[in-house]
């Protein structure tokens, strides 16, 4: 059995599930998030759990188990309160800023780059830190605007220079052999 597949999903008490056959509608504060699962999956609401089943012990209703799990509860949390990733600005006069919803980049390039965010995600930029802070309610949303943002200029291993999650560590090489 999945240890991770067979925890119920706590459903906080302002949060709102819709669930059919194996499509899931969950809404809370944050927004609305609805998702398909895989048919052989059962879901079940009870009790302000959601319980996930699983029809077999084969080898991929093992993996859905605890991935729809996992889902599950990523939707419950987004919705609830929300996901956030931070990303960090190093390069002498690279800086971000925020105009309306849109975030601005300038990061050595000859123009500056901007993104567009999608519905429900928003930038807060503290220039004192040089980070950005992402946010929203989908967790899949948020990683890939995330990975999209590092992709505009992503650090380099002589200087440092780029941009980063903040956890992130660069592994940083040594210049020329002639410099010691």
């Amino acid at each position: 059995m999945s240890r991770i597949g067979r925890l119920p999903v706590v459903v906080p008490e302002n949060v709102d599930v819709k669930i059919s056959g194996t499509h899931v509608r969950i809404k809370g504060q944050k927004g609305e998030i609805e998702h398909v699962f895989p048919a052989s999956m059962k879901i079940d609401y009870e009790d302000g759990k959601i319980v996930v089943k699983r029809p077999s012990d084969d080898r991929v209703d093992r993996s859905m188990h605890g991935m729809t799990r996992a889902l599950i509860n990523n939707m419950v949390v987004g919705v609830s309160t929300g996901f956030e990733k931070v990303l960090e600005i190093n390069g002498v006069g690279y800086r971000a800023e925020v105009n309306g919803e849109n975030l601005i980049l300038h990061v050595g390039y000859s123009h500056p780059v901007e993104i567009v965010p999608p519905k429900g995600i928003s930038f807060e930029v503290d220039m004192k830190t040089r980070q950005i802070k992402i946010s929203g309610y989908d967790k899949q949303v948020i990683g890939q605007i995330a990975a999209d943002i590092r992709k505009v200029r992503p650090p380099e291993p002589y200087q440092g220079k780029g941009i980063k999650y903040l956890e992130e560590k660069i592994r940083r090489k040594a210049g020329k052999a002639g410099k010691v």
